[in-house]
């Protein structure tokens, strides 16, 4: 009798599991393959699902793009928290937000006036950005199609190559990256470079969050905390000043848990592009190479929760700023003003022409290596 009871119990365990497993995946509405499906400069694009953990994504080898990120809330009701377009045609003729989801670089940010001097040598690069270079340029690594050398159910890696003189920077340079999501609910960017002649190198992943789902209001009331003491300054057009300036007193302090929307309209954030916060928090930790929890947010709505850790020396923390809700995103709602946060690990911005940033320069026979996780919770 007893033996019977314990194998029932397993049964209806083993029962409620595969019930419960079903029921989140009739949540997830998997977005269509064929329409990622093209032909860009002679190489193929397409659509891949990974999962992991109790996270289901999907991307496009375009790019490098996350087109949707699906999370359980506190509840275990399901949300993309991703914002995206619902086809590849989209993301080629934009008219919207170009970096939605996409790797950036060779040298993401801003590189003011769209210039550079490396070994007495000057280079122009296009200016994309209010007379500045912003995320490496015309093409850039997200206008391009990457090479898929290893897919499996939880884990994609890319590969391009960039020749010498695209988008004006110097050197054959092969990156290589890996998207992985992993049984801890982490979604797991890393990097690694290499030329063959003396470049820059600050590559990054921008990605659009909103915790409580894509096109669910604005982004204001997240708690967000960064680990940073400093933040590096900028002009009118986004361009770091070359100071580095204390956040303590000021709205761009989140070493304690802050609403977002509580500081957003100071008086001092409106003089800048934009609006609102779009600025490099210089971490406060030791350039070490270690992983280091630069970031967390939190909405308290949904109860979903994502801390960023990297090995990399700053964060650019964007909260959407030059969303107008004038284009829609995958399901048909508009992309609102604020809608979304980005939060870019990566050095500093303007590098090459910041004489006391830190170095993104990268020689032959090194290898530039950039890890960053995105490990999401609930409470």
């Amino acid at each position: 009798m007893n033996l019977t009871k314990t194998l029932l119990f397993a049964v209806l365990m083993i029962a409620t599991s595969c019930c419960g497993k079903r029921g989140a995946e009739s949540q997830i509405a998997l977005l269509d393959k064929s329409a990622f499906e093209a032909t860009i400069d002679g190489k193929a694009t397409t659509l891949y699902t990974l999962r992991g953990g109790n996270l289901t994504m999907q991307v496009t080898n375009y790019g490098g793009r996350v087109i949707s990120l699906w999370v359980p809330d506190r509840n275990g009701n399901y949300a993309d928290v991703e914002i995206g377009y619902e086809n590849i045609d989209r993301y080629i003729n934009n008219t919207g937000e170009r970096y939605l989801g996409a790797t950036v670089g060779p040298v993401a940010n801003r590189i003011g006036g769209g210039k550079f001097t490396l070994d007495g040598a000057e280079y122009a690069l296009p200016q994309n950005d209010n007379g500045n270079t912003l995320h490496g340029g015309t093409l850039g690594v997200d206008r391009i199609v990457w090479d898929v050398k290893e897919a499996t159910d939880s884990k994609l890696l890319l590969l391009c190559t960039l020749p010498d003189g695209q988008d004006g920077f110097p050197g054959n340079r092969t990156i290589e990256m890996t998207y992985e999501l992993t049984p801890q609910n982490e979604f797991a960017v890393s990097y690694k470079a290499t030329t063959d002649r003396t470049t820059v190198m600050n590559l990054s992943h921008h990605s659009f969050f909103n915790l409580e789902g894509d096109g669910e209001g604005t982004i204001l009331d997240h708690v967000m905390q960064i680990a940073a003491d400093h933040i590096t300054p900028v002009d009118a057009k986004l361009i770091p000043t070359g100071e580095l300036q204390p956040v303590e007193g000021t709205p761009f302090d989140f070493r304690t848990p802050t609403a977002i929307g509580e500081r957003v309209n100071a008086d001092h954030l409106q003089l800048k592009a934009g609006a609102g916060y779009d600025h490099n928090w210089v971490l406060s930790r030791k350039d070490d190479g270690k992983l280091f929890k630069a970031a967390d947010v939190y909405s308290p709505k949904s109860g979903r929760g994502m801390e960023v850790w990297s090995d990399q020396i700053a964060l650019q923390f964007y909260c959407g700023n030059f969303f107008n809700g004038s284009y829609t995103n995958k399901y048909g709602k508009p992309i609102l003003y604020r809608g979304a946060i980005a939060l870019e690990t990566q050095r500093y911005p303007d590098a090459p022409n910041q004489p006391s940033f830190p170095s993104i320069v990268l020689h032959p026979g090194q290898t530039y290596t950039h890890s960053c996780t995105y490990k999401f919770y609930t409470k």
